[in-house]
Formats: structure tokens, C-alpha cells, sequence
């Protein structure tokens, strides 16, 4: 079972996203901004970290971009979810330090598939934090 912060403002994808991690043991705590995401980021140093790419306050490639300049969250996966694939968005994505990136729908199969590799790709280090 990994932990997993969840940063989705829409309350559909949020609900379809908690459910679906949820169905395969995982423990997602869901938060609707960038800013309380990153407090709970720093706080529970999660194994992995779902970002919304535009949210209120705080975006997911702002987000993204304080975790990988933190030592402590560096190493953590991040998977970015995006309403629409255009190449600057992908491109962004990467620059910025996504582990992966899926457009927006997509499959339940296919989001516990990413997940899965993600957190199956990090080495574990002892008291389940991600080792950078």
C-alpha cells in the first residue's frame, strides 16, 4: 500500500482518481490546490504525488517544480495530469520533473498501470520514504 497526495481541483477526476487507487490499496489523500498540496508533500513525504497541470492558487508545474528543488522531495514520483496533450504541455511537464504525464479522461486500468510502474521504479528506504 503506498501513500499518495493527490492535488486535483476538478471533483469528478478527484473522485474517479481516489476510487480507482483506492480499488487497488493504495491511500490517497486528495487535496483541491497546489499550495495545501505541497504542505502535505512536505509534511508526509508520500511515495507518490498526482498533479493536476492548472489548479487554483498554485498550478502542478509550480508544485512540481518546488518539489524537485527540495532534496527532501526530489526523488519523489510524480505523475502530472493534463486536460489536453498539446507538445508544449508534454514538453513542460518534463522540464519541470513529471515522472509521467496522462491526459485527461483516461482509463481507471491505465492510471493503476502508471501508478504501479511509478512506484515499482523508486527504491524504498527504510520508514516507506522514497529514497531520492
Amino acid at each position: 500500500m503506498a501513500r499518495i497526495v493527490m492535488a486535483e481541483d476538478d471533483p469528478i477526476v478527484g473522485s474517479i482518481v481516489t476510487r480507482c487507487l483506492e480499488a487497488v490499496d493504495h491511500r490517497v489523500l486528495w487535496l483541491r490546490d497546489g499550495d495545501e498540496a505541497l504542505e502535505s508533500i512536505r509534511q508526509t513525504l508520500p511515495h507518490l504525488v498526482i498533479l493536476d497541470e492548472q489548479m487554483p492558487r498554485m498550478c502542478g508545474h509550480e508544485v512540481l517544480a518546488q518539489m524537485r528543488g527540495d532534496p527532501e522531495l526530489a526523488g519523489i514520483p510524480v505523475l502530472v495530469l493534463m486536460a489536453s496533450i498539446h507538445p508544449g504541455n508534454e514538453i513542460l511537464a518534463y522540464r519541470s520533473g513529471a515522472s509521467d504525464f496522462m491526459t485527461k479522461p483516461f482509463a481507471c486500468e491505465e492510471l493503476q498501470r502508471r501508478v504501479e510502474a511509478l512506484l515499482a521504479a523508486q527504491p524504498a528506504v527504510p520508514g516507506g520514504i522514497v529514497a531520492p
